[in-house]
C-alpha cells in the first residue's frame, strides 16, 4: 500500500484516517503518513498520537516515549494521548508510570477497552488481582456493542453469576460462535471452581480464533490451577512468543514455573518484574517465597522486609518471616506487629497472619501465654474464613475402609502398572515428613520433588465420572472400573509427574501427607510404589499444627478438637490398611528417627530396596528446593528440642488431649478400634 500525500487528499481527517488504517499492516508507512502530515500542518496531535503509536509497534520505546510523553504534557485530559503513553511505558518496562498513565486514561475515558486490558495486565504482575479481575471485567464490558452481551458484561463486572450465565447461554443459542461470550461463559466457570469446563470453553474459543490473547491468558491460568502445569506452560510460552514483555504473561510463568520446580527461571521473571514495579509488595512476596524454597534464605528475608517496609500491615509477610522457623523477630519487628494489630481498618486476613507472626515471636522468647494467645486468635479467624466439618471427614475416612478389604485386593490382582518409580509420603502435616524426604532425596537413586496434587487430580477426575448419577463418591467409581481403566490411571499419574523429575533417577518421592486417606488407590493404580507413613506424637504433632498457617488445604488445622478427631481418623484407617495390606505401608516415627538416625535410616532404605547410602545421614547438606514449612529446619542436623517443645502449652491443649482419647494414650502403639474388630 502505498503513501498518500497530504496535498493529494481532500482533508487533513481523511490523511489521519488512512495513516491509522496502516497501522497493523505497515506501521512504517504508517509513520511516514504521520510525520507527512506534521510537516504540512504542524503539531496535530492525532498525527503525533499516530507516529507514537508506529514507533512502539516497531520496537522503538525511545522515540515512542519522547513523542507521547511530550503529548500527553500537551494533552493532559486527552484520554487516548494517556492510554497511548501508558501502553508505551508499559513496553519500554516502566510499570509504575505505566499504571499511573493507563488509569489516568480510563478516569478521563472509561470506554477505552486497550487501555484496560493493558491495565489488567500490569496489575496482574503487582499481584493486584482484585483490580486486575475488576480492569478485565471493564476491557470486556467496553469492548463489546452488542446490547446482550453488553449487559453479561455489566453482570460479570458486578458479580451477578447467575444473572450473567444466563444472558450468555442464551446469546449463545443465538450466536454459538462468538468468541467473546464464549470467553465470558468460561470465566463464570472458572470463578465457580469449574475448572474443567472451563478450559473446554476456552478450547472451543482458541478453535475459532487462535489469535484470541486474552482467551489464551485465561486457558494458560485455568490450567495451571488444574494441576495441568505442562500444558500451561506451552500457552504461555505461545503468549510470550507474541509479547514478549507483557508482564501479566511473564508473571503467570513464574507462577508456573515454581509449581514445575524451575525456581531459578521464576526467581529471574520476578527480578524483571520488580525491576519495572519495585513498589509492588505483592510481588516481593512471590519473591520471597521463591526464594525461600530454593535455600536462597537472605534474599528471601531481604524480600520479605522490602515487602513489610512498602506495607507494614502485610500479614503475609510477617508470617512468611515467621515461617522460615529459624529466623528471630527483633523487639521492634514485635513492636510493629502490635502496632498494626491495633488499627480498626486492618483486614482480618492480614489480622491473622500477623497474629501467627506474633505466636511465634512470642514463642521464641518463651512468653507462651501471650504466645498462645495470639495463635488462638488467628486460628479463630482462619476458621471462620474456612469452615470445616469433621463428621464430615470421618464419614469418607469410613466409607474408605468399608470397601477397601482384603477381598477388594484379591479381586483385582494385577490391576495397575507395573513401575517401582514413586515414593509415597504420607501421615499428618508437621510430623516430620519433610525430614524424611530431605533423607531419602539425599540417595543418589531418588530424587524429591514436592507435595504433588496429582492424587487428589485422579481422585477429582473419578467424582466427575460419576456426575450424571448425582454426588458420586470417588471409591465407589474406582471400584467400578476395569484393569485397562485403572492400567489408564497409574500411566496418568506416571506422565503427569513427569516433568516434576529433574535428575533422571530411578525413583522419585511424592510427599503430600494427605494421601494416607487415599491409599486404597494408590494400592490398585501403582500397585508397586513404596508407601511410607511418617509418624510423630499426638501432641507434639497436633501442636504443631495448631500453630502453623497452611495457605491452603488443611482446614481441620485451625481447632484443637478438630486437629485430634482428624489424628484419630488417621491412625485408624492406617490400622484398617494394615490389617488388609500387612506389610506394605513402612512406619517411621519420628522420636526415633531423632534418637538412632542411622538405624531407621538404615531401616528405611532397606524398606525401599536401596542400598545404604552415608549421604542420608547428611541429609542437612542437600542444597535442593523445599517446598514446606519445614525448609530451613531441614537444611540443619537432627536436632531433639521439637520433641518435647509441646510441653510448654500443655496447659491449653485439653481439647486436643479430648478427642485424640485412646490414640494419644497408646502412642506408639495403636489401640483396638471398632472397625477392626
Amino acid at each position: 500500500m502505498s503513501q498518500v500525500p497530504v496535498e493529494s487528499v481532500a482533508s487533513v481527517e481523511v490523511a489521519l484516517a488512512h495513516a491509522s488504517r496502516l497501522l497493523d499492516s505497515d506501521p512504517a508507512l504508517a509513520g511516514e503518513q504521520a510525520t507527512e502530515i506534521l510537516q504540512a500542518v504542524g503539531e496535530h496531535p492525532m498525527a503525533l498520537l499516530l507516529l507514537g503509536k508506529s514507533y512502539g509497534i516497531r520496537g522503538d520505546s525511545v522515540r515512542a516515549l519522547e513523542i507521547l510523553d511530550r503529548l500527553a504534557r500537551q494533552q493532559p485530559d486527552w484520554a487516548l494521548a494517556q492510554a497511548e503513553l501508558g501502553i508505551a511505558l508499559g513496553r519500554a518496562r516502566r510499570g509504575e508510570a505505566a499504571v499511573a498513565a493507563l488509569r489516568r486514561a480510563v478516569a478521563l475515558q472509561p470506554d477505552l477497552p486497550q487501555a484496560w486490558r493493558a491495565l489488567g495486565d500490569h496489575l496482574t504482575a503487582m499481584g493486584d488481582s482484585d483490580g486486575a479481575d475488576a480492569a478485565y471485567a471493564a476491557h470486556v464490558r467496553h469492548s463489546t456493542r452488542d446490547p446482550r452481551l453488553l449487559a453479561a458484561a455489566s453482570a460479570l463486572h458486578d458479580n451477578r453469576i447467575p444473572q450473567a450465565e444466563t444472558l450468555l447461554r442464551e446469546h449463545l443459542r443465538r450466536a454459538p460462535t462468538d468468541v467473546a461470550a464464549i470467553r465470558m461463559l468460561a470465566e463464570i466457570a472458572a470463578r465457580i471452581g469449574r475448572n474443567e469446563d472451563a478450559a473446554h470453553l476456552l478450547e472451543r474459543c482458541l478453535e475459532l480464533a487462535p489469535g484470541f490473547h486474552a482467551a489464551r491468558q485465561n486457558y494458560a491460568m485455568v490450567l495451571h490451577r488444574s494441576n495441568r502445569p505442562q500444558e500451561a506452560l506451552a500457552e504461555v510460552e505461545r503468549l510470550l512468543a507474541t509479547d514478549p514483555h507483557n508482564p501479566a504473561y511473564r508473571n503467570l510463568m513464574a507462577v508456573v514455573l515454581c509449581r514445575t520446580g524451575d525456581f531459578g527461571k521464576a526467581i529471574e521473571l520476578y527480578d524483571s518484574i520488580l525491576a519495572e514495579h519495585p513498589d509492588q509488595p505483592r510481588v516481593w512476596l512471590s519473591q520471597g517465597h521463591a526464594l525461600k524454597t530454593a535455600g536462597l534464605r537472605e534474599r528471601a528475608i531481604t524480600a520479605y522486609r522490602r515487602c513489610i517496609g512498602l506495607d507494614p500491615g502485610f500479614g503475609d509477610a510477617w508470617w512468611s518471616l515467621a515461617n522460615l522457623k529459624t529466623f528471630r523477630f527483633n523487639d521492634t519487628d514485635i513492636a510493629a506487629m502490635r502496632s498494626q494489630l491495633q488499627r480498626a481498618d486492618l483486614e482480618d486476613e492480614h489480622r491473622l497472619h500477623l497474629d501467627f507472626a506474633l505466636g511465634k515471636a512470642l514463642e521464641d522468647r518463651g512468653d507462651y501465654v501471650a504466645s498462645f494467645s495470639h495463635y488462638r486468635d488467628g486460628n479463630a479467624l482462619r476458621l471462620a474464613r474456612v469452615p470445616y466439618s469433621a463428621d464430615a471427614t470421618s464419614a469418607r475416612l469410613q466409607r474408605a475402609a468399608e470397601i477397601y478389604t482384603p477381598e477388594f485386593f484379591r479381586e483385582r490382582a494385577g490391576y495397575g502398572v507395573v513401575a517401582q518409580d514413586p515414593i509415597f509420603i504420607v501421615g499428618m502435616p508437621r510430623a516430620g515428613s519433610t525430614l524424611i524426604e530431605q533423607i531419602l532425596s539425599s540417595h543418589p537413586q531418588v530424587e524429591g520433588t514436592m507435595e504433588l496434587p496429582e492424587i487428589i487430580s485422579l481422585t477429582r477426575a473419578l467424582r466427575q465420572q460419576g456426575a450424571d448419577e448425582g454426588p458420586a463418591r470417588y471409591h465407589e467409581a474406582l471400584a467400578g472400573l476395569d484393569a485397562d481403566a485403572v492400567r489408564a490411571l497409574g500411566e496418568r499419574y506416571l506422565e503427569n509427574t513427569r516433568i516434576q523429575r529433574k535428575a533422571g533417577t530411578p525413583f522419585f518421592i511424592d510427599k503430600m501427607p494427605n494421601n494416607f486417606a487415599h491409599i486404597g488407590l494408590i494400592q490398585l493404580a501403582l500397585p508397586n510404589a513404596r508407601i511410607v507413613d511418617v509418624r510423630r506424637h499426638p501432641l507434639a504433632c497436633g501442636f504443631s499444627l495448631y500453630k502453623q498457617h497452611f495457605a491452603r488445604g488443611q482446614d481441620f488445622s485451625y481447632d484443637l478438637d478438630d486437629i485430634g478427631r482428624y489424628y484419630r481418623d488417621y491412625v485408624e484407617l492406617m490400622a484398617h490398611f494394615d490389617a488388609v495390606l500387612p506389610g506394605r505401608i513402612h512406619r517411621v516415627y519420628y522420636e526415633r528417627m531423632v534418637e538412632d538416625t542411622e538405624a531407621e535410616v538404615r531401616r528405611l532404605l532397606d524398606y525401599c530396596g536401596l542400598p545404604f547410602e552415608p549421604g542420608c545421614l547428611r541429609f542437612f547438606e542437600n542444597a535442593r528446593p523445599v517446598r514446606t514449612a519445614s525448609s530451613e529446619q531441614v537444611r540443619r542436623p537432627i536436632y531433639r528440642d521439637g520433641v518435647d517443645h509441646w510441653r510448654h502449652y500443655e496447659p491449653w491443649l485439653g481439647p486436643l488431649k479430648a478427642a485424640l482419647g485412646p490414640v494419644l494414650d497408646h502412642y506408639p502403639e495403636v489401640p483396638v478400634f471398632q472397625t477392626m474388630q
